[in-house]
């Protein structure tokens, strides 16, 4: 009953006493850990495959296929690499660590959910269509570079495989590449965002479609700069695989926020400014509606003499 009571009570506008706001967030807050708890269980019985769907590529690149006695001979065919884990405690430590990781990914969408939950009340109608949006088309930006961080990793571990000494066996830490694979695919993921931002700066008025096209050649010097500071190997391909992309999202943007400058500017051109008065009605009326509209009770008759006012005062004054 005071379950149903409170659900009644509720505003339609999402306007509450701030210890109702801490209690909701409570339950958010709760209801969020709770499915990041129970995908970390469940990725917990398959973290080696987590981790092999991580590693598989690479080792298919740089992986060791020949034996010692064709190490020992020195030849360049021989390089590679084999994947090595250190300490007692690392294959635990790190079991735990791929499996609350893969947690927290697989749970994106409960507290995903629960954080537009406890924001979208406070939001007017128009907020929430750009919002839901923007998320729309965020998200898939975001899987779009995570699976180039993806692509190209094997190619640049070829590459970096070049500089190790000739026959000689290359350990790589199973803990570090892995947080490698995780910082690729956060900084390629993250860097399909700025197209986004962009247009979402543009939408929000900070920033006008004609500035963001003037800004072409620094940007596409900003974005391949940031993008051989990005990819650890020093090869175009692992450059050009980040670059590329962000130089076509970019002008998209622009061209986006092109089109949404010439919108606004037909809708304001439609509309009157704000320091604009609008336009008067001077259409004339005639005579005798101008006196049915203006006619009233007649005023109270004024005294004619001295004798009929109070105190020198008639009834009007």
């Amino acid at each position: 009953m005071l379950k149903s009571a409170r659900k009644q009570e509720k505003d339609p506008e999402g306007r509450m006493p701030l210890a109702e706001h801490l209690r909701e967030l409570r339950n958010r807050l709760v209801k969020s850990l709770l499915a990041i708890v129970v995908t970390t269980v469940v990725a917990a019985f398959f973290y080696k495959d987590i981790i092999q769907f991580f590693t598989d590529p690479i080792l298919e690149a740089v992986g060791c296929q020949y034996s010692f006695a064709e190490l020992a001979k020195g030849t360049e065919e021989t390089q590679c690499a084999r994947i090595v884990q250190n300490g007692l405690l690392s294959p635990f430590t790190l079991a735990l660590t791929v499996s609350l990781s893969a947690g927290v990914a697989l749970a994106a969408p409960v507290w995903l959910y629960q954080l537009w939950a406890f924001v979208a009340p406070g939001l007017h109608r128009h907020e929430k269509k750009y919002s839901l949006a923007f998320v729309a088309a965020g998200f898939p930006l975001f899987l779009t570079g995570a699976y180039f961080a993806y692509w190209s990793l094997p190619k640049m571990a070829s590459v970096m495989l070049e500089f190790s000494i000739i026959g000689s066996d290359n350990q790589l830490p199973l803990d570090d590449l892995l947080q490698l694979v995780m910082r690729m695919i956060i900084v390629f993921g993250l860097s399909f965002e700025l197209p986004l931002l962009l247009v979402m700066l543009n939408f929000g008025g900070v920033l006008s479609g004609k500035r963001m096209a003037g800004w072409w050649r620094g940007m596409i010097m900003g974005i391949t700069l940031f993008a051989a500071i990005a990819t650890p190997s020093t090869d175009p391909i692992s450059m050009l695989a980040l670059a590329g992309p962000i130089w076509i999202m970019y002008f998209g943007a622009s061209a986006i926020a092109l089109a949404n400058d010439r919108r606004r500017a037909r809708r304001e051109a439609e509309e009157p400014a704000d320091d604009e008065a609008s336009e008067l009605d001077l259409t004339p009326e005639s005579v005798g509606e101008v006196e049915a509209v203006t006619a009233g009770p007649a005023l109270p008759k004024q005294a004619d003499t001295a004798r009929d006012r109070v105190n020198g005062y008639d009834d009007v004054t």
